[in-house]
């Protein structure tokens, strides 16, 4: 059985409001959702959710054709949406709003 750490919560919870620094929205905002940072062995993370069953699978790329084959076979699959990540840009996608993906992007 794992050894048990507590944990300081109570001491948190009883802490007065001075002892946190507050942050703006925009603060937030930046740090956590502008801030991301991906490994040099990292291409894209693609992040797919079923919208039927509301299960969630996350695929890590190292390659730009690897990431391109399941954004392609994602958008042809019904009942899912997905959200592609890469160091420069994140999107939310969905199936069947596309025809077809842009080819001008290729490296």
């Amino acid at each position: 059985m794992a050894k048990y750490f507590p944990n300081n919560w109570q001491e948190y919870a009883e802490a007065p409001d001075d002892c946190f620094q507050q942050h703006t929205f925009e603060e937030i905002m930046t740090w956590k959702v502008a801030g991301w940072e991906l490994p040099s062995s990292v291409y894209c993370i693609i992040r797919e959710m079923n919208l039927k069953t509301g299960k969630v699978k996350e695929h890590t790329y190292q390659r730009k054709h690897a990431a391109r084959a399941k954004v392609e076979q994602l958008l042809s699959t019904p009942d899912t949406e997905f959200v592609v990540a890469d160091n420069e840009s994140i999107h939310h996608l969905f199936p069947g709003d596309y025809a077809e993906l842009d080819d001008d992007d290729d490296e």
